[in-house]
């Protein structure tokens, strides 16, 4: 599975225990509110890869929808 914008922080996290530590670099709230409305632009799209590097996911490791 590929983190993706449409994500909450808290159910990352749930899922992904060891992304909170990303969520804290970036100054990313906890909390319910899916990412992209929370950030935005070039943050958001370094926030996805930090936590898709430290989950170990890529679309190349994933497929749409799996």
């Amino acid at each position: 599975m590929v983190i993706r914008s449409n994500m909450t922080s808290q159910a990352i996290i749930e899922v992904w225990g060891d992304t909170k530590e990303v969520f804290e670099q970036f100054g990313i709230a906890i909390n319910s509110k899916q990412l992209q409305t929370l950030v935005s632009g070039e943050k958001l799209q370094k926030l996805l890869k930090a936590l898709n590097d430290k989950v170990g996911s890529s679309s190349n490791t994933c497929i749409e929808g799996g």
